[in-house]
């Protein structure tokens, strides 16, 4: 008689999926809040809403992203730990734009095959992006298809809430003629435009991530897989700083991620005005020319695909610049003032010069 079908036999190992469960709860543990209720393995994660009552009118944010084709050089590299901070980046930035402080996260994690030691890894880093970004872990999903991806094959996304009083919400309102925009250094290709690089790198140059890159003073794998810088925390403290008195010089923020500096900027810059950003106020790192050298891509493309060494700015009153400027630097954050705000109409964003070098 042929053995009946079961889970395990058509691939997922309910054990395995309990032993990473185990495996992530201590980093688990340290990325909470006070208002976190309740552990790791309730059906859905539980988070105190008191502390909303002290807001005016509290407005919920919310952001959902992923890493993208990233993963693949860690699945190569077999380095899990440092990815986490590309999701919990990419997420809880999105919601600080606006002035949102994130509150909690969760994540969803896809895999061929389960091995706890790697689905503990790249929680780890979830974990300890989120305490560096002050949002709480309050939950998240492993889920195994088999079938669907090769065994050492998986995928990462996550969703995050956050709270911003209503009347101290930064957009394109805020923003004037006059304003200035101060840049913040990446820390290098952060998570976008993946694709790209892959091709050009592996594809197009036939370079191997073990390849030692005098340009690059290491190797190629240990550039590409360098964590996305998270600001949340740093610009939630630097709206703070600047905003909370009767002056509020700090206008609006935007993430640089898909589409690059221009197009994100100009959604936050409103109809009746236009910005000039001044490429030589700052030099982007070497990984930046390589992807355009070695795949012969066009300035224009490279820069509506990757953040060209800066992944968030501040637009603000000149008088505040200095003052953002200097905060950002005491926080290990490079900032520089890379254009203005006109009252040209249009809403357009336009790079000019030549980058620095």
């Amino acid at each position: 008689m042929s053995q009946g079908a079961s889970y395990a036999a058509a691939g997922v190992d309910i054990e395995a999926g309990d032993r990473a469960v185990e495996l992530m709860k201590e980093w688990v543990a340290k990325a909470t809040r006070p208002e976190v209720v309740g552990g790791l393995g309730g059906f859905a994660g539980l988070f105190d809403a008191t502390a909303l009552t002290s807001y005016r009118r509290p407005l919920l944010a919310t952001s959902t992203d992923g890493i993208g084709t990233k993963v693949a050089i860690a699945q190569k590299l077999d380095k899990h730990d440092t990815i986490g901070f590309d999701l919990v980046g990419m997420v809880v930035d999105d919601l600080v734009v606006c002035g949102a402080e994130p509150l909690f996260m969760t994540d969803y994690i896809c895999t061929g095959k389960v091995v706890p030691e790697t689905i503990a890894q790249i929680v780890k880093g979830i974990a300890e992006a989120c305490v560096e970004a002050g949002t709480a872990l309050v939950g998240g999903e492993t889920a195994e298809h088999p079938g669907l991806l090769e065994a050492d094959e998986y995928d990462v996304a996550g969703a995050a809430t956050g709270v911003v009083e209503a009347d101290e919400v930064l957009g394109a309102e805020r923003v004037r003629a006059g304003d200035v925009v101060v840049a913040m250094g990446s820390s290098g290709l952060h998570s976008n435009g993946y694709s790209l690089v892959r091709h050009v790198f592996f594809e197009r140059a036939k370079w191997t991530l073990d390849r030692e890159v005098p340009e690059l003073g290491t190797t190629l794998g240990e550039v590409l897989l360098t964590p996305t810088r998270v600001y949340a925390k740093h610009c939630l403290e630097l709206i703070q700083e600047l905003n909370g008195g009767d002056e509020r010089p700090l206008h609006a923020m935007s993430h640089i991620t898909g589409g690059g500096f221009a197009a994100n900027l100009a959604r936050v810059i409103p109809d009746e005005s236009s910005v000039r950003i001044d490429r030589g106020t700052w030099a982007p790192a070497p990984v930046f020319g390589l992807v355009g050298l070695l795949g012969d891509v066009a300035l224009p493309e490279l820069e509506k695909t990757l953040n060209m060494g800066a992944g968030m700015v501040a637009v603000l009153d000149p008088s505040a610049a200095d003052a953002a400027i200097a905060a950002l630097g005491a926080r290990d954050i490079p900032a520089w003032v890379c254009g203005e705000v006109s009252a040209e109409p249009g809403g357009s964003v336009v790079l000019e010069g030549s980058y620095a070098k």
